[in-house]
């Protein structure tokens, strides 16, 4: 049976097992050369150019609180943004010199407080360093961390501190959502170029 079908295999001219001749190998490409780039090749950037034309970006701003064994801390931030919806994240960005990052680390959790227009001047008082930004300043517990929720503030988000990655000159902070609100109605306080604004419908 296998004599009868390598004759005709033969007689119509296909290749039988035997005679089947290994592919040739295949020629690799050639590799490109791989290297670092060098301090003359990198594009310079001038910091406070840099500022500039990226304050045309304009953003929300918020107050970051947490609470660790010496009480409330906080600070303003304008680079918060939401992350990831399964599993609900945040991040916020932190300059690796700020004091009142690694009392939030000890914390292990923090909330983020979304400004409201008009409330220019609690973002302000959040800006400076060494003061005591929480004079005069209402606030409760968030429910999910305990950390401080501001009075009056149109939304809030709860976070417990999920993961922190480096960026350079500062820190990516990834926060996992532990409970969030926010009001019926309000308008965003907004930073543009260095000055606080509004929505306009």
């Amino acid at each position: 049976m296998a004599a009868t079908a390598v004759r005709y295999l033969r007689s119509v001219g296909a290749a039988t097992t035997a005679e089947q001749q290994p592919p040739a190998p295949l020629e690799a490409l050639p590799r490109p050369d791989l290297r670092a780039v060098r301090d003359d090749e990198r594009l310079p950037v001038d910091p406070g150019e840099f500022r500039r034309v990226l304050g045309h970006f304009a953003s929300g701003v918020t107050v970051v609180t947490a609470r660790d064994a010496d009480g409330p801390a906080g600070f303003a931030c304008q680079s918060f943004a939401s992350l990831s919806l399964d599993p609900p994240l945040v991040a916020f960005m932190v300059a690796r010199t700020s004091t009142t990052w690694p009392r939030i680390a000890r914390a292990g959790a923090f909330c983020v407080n979304i400004l409201g227009a008009g409330q220019g001047a609690l973002c302000r008082g959040f800006a400076v360093s060494g003061a005591d930004k929480f004079a005069g300043v209402a606030y409760e517990d968030a429910p999910a961390t305990g950390s401080p929720l501001l009075d009056s503030v149109p939304a809030w988000v709860d976070c417990r501190v999920h993961a922190v990655h480096t960026g350079g000159d500062h820190l990516i902070v990834v926060g996992r959502v532990e409970a969030l609100g926010a009001a019926a109605e309000g308008e965003p306080l907004l930073f543009h170029r260095g000055v606080f604004g509004r929505f306009s419908r």
